[in-house]
C-alpha cells in the first residue's frame, strides 16, 4: 500500500501534468497574425499600448478569440526592409494571417515604384507560399509628388492585391486623411486619440480573413 505522503506527492504531480497538458492544447489551438508595418503600426511618438495594431490584440482578447497578435512593425521600414525580413519572421512565427503595412517611407523617399512592387510582390508570395491568408494596406502620396508617381503609387496595392488574391485596405489613414487634429505635431503620424479609428477601418477588412482562419481546421 502506498503510504500517505507518497500518494500525495503522485497526485500533485498527475494534477500538474493534466495542467500542462492543457496549457499545451491551448497554446495549440492560438492562431497568429503578423503585422509587418512601419511607424504607422509601431505607434510611432505613442506608448506602444496606444498603437491600433495593440488595440486589435486588444479586441481581439474581449471577443475571446485565440489569436496572437506579433507587432513586428518598425518605424522607419521601407518596403525593402520588409522583402528582407519576410522569410525570418515567417520562420519564427508560423503566422496564419499576414498584415502588410508597407510602402509609405518608399513613397516619402521618391524610391522606385518598380522596386516597391517587387517587394511587396516578395512578401505577399512568400506569406501566400506559407499557407497564410493576407491583408495587404495601402497608402497614399501628397499630390505635389506629381500625378504620375502619386497615381502609380497608390495603384500598385491594388494591382498586386488583385494579381495575387490579397485581401487590400486601400488607404490605411483614409478615416483621418483631412483631419489636421487627428495628427501630431509633425503632420505624418496619428494621434493616439485617431488610433482607434485606424483599428475601426482596419477591421472591416480584418474580420473577414479572421473568421476564414477560423473556419479551418486547427491542429
Amino acid at each position: 500500500m502506498m503510504p500517505q505522503g507518497w500518494r500525495k506527492a503522485v497526485e500533485r504531480g498527475v494534477m500538474v501534468l493534466l495542467l500542462g497538458l492543457g496549457s499545451l492544447s491551448a497554446s495549440a489551438a492560438e492562431r497568429t497574425l503578423l503585422v509587418m508595418g512601419d511607424s504607422l503600426s509601431a505607434a510611432y511618438g505613442l506608448r506602444s499600448e496606444q498603437g491600433w495594431v495593440a488595440l486589435l490584440e486588444q479586441r481581439l482578447i474581449e471577443q475571446q478569440r485565440d489569436w496572437r497578435v506579433v507587432n513586428a512593425s518598425i518605424s522607419g521600414e521601407t518596403t525593402a526592409g520588409g522583402a528582407a525580413r519576410i522569410d525570418s519572421e515567417i520562420a519564427t512565427h508560423s503566422p496564419d494571417l499576414v498584415l502588410i503595412e508597407l510602402g509609405a517611407n518608399d513613397g516619402l523617399q521618391g524610391l522606385s515604384l518598380q522596386h516597391a512592387r517587387v517587394n511587396l510582390e516578395r512578401m505577399i508570395v512568400t506569406a501566400k507560399s506559407a499557407g497564410a491568408e493576407v491583408l495587404l494596406i495601402g497608402m497614399r502620396m501628397p499630390p505635389n509628388y506629381g500625378p504620375a508617381y502619386t497615381n502609380g503609387f497608390f495603384d500598385l496595392f491594388a494591382e498586386l492585391a488583385r494579381k495575387h488574391e490579397a485581401a487590400l485596405l486601400p488607404f490605411l489613414l483614409e478615416p483621418i486623411a483631412v483631419d489636421r487634429d487627428a495628427f501630431l505635431d509633425e503632420n505624418l503620424h496619428p494621434t493616439a486619440a485617431a488610433q482607434p479609428l485606424l483599428l475601426d477601418h482596419v477591421w472591416a477588412a480584418l474580420a473577414p480573413l479572421l473568421q476564414t482562419v477560423e473556419r479551418r481546421p486547427h491542429p
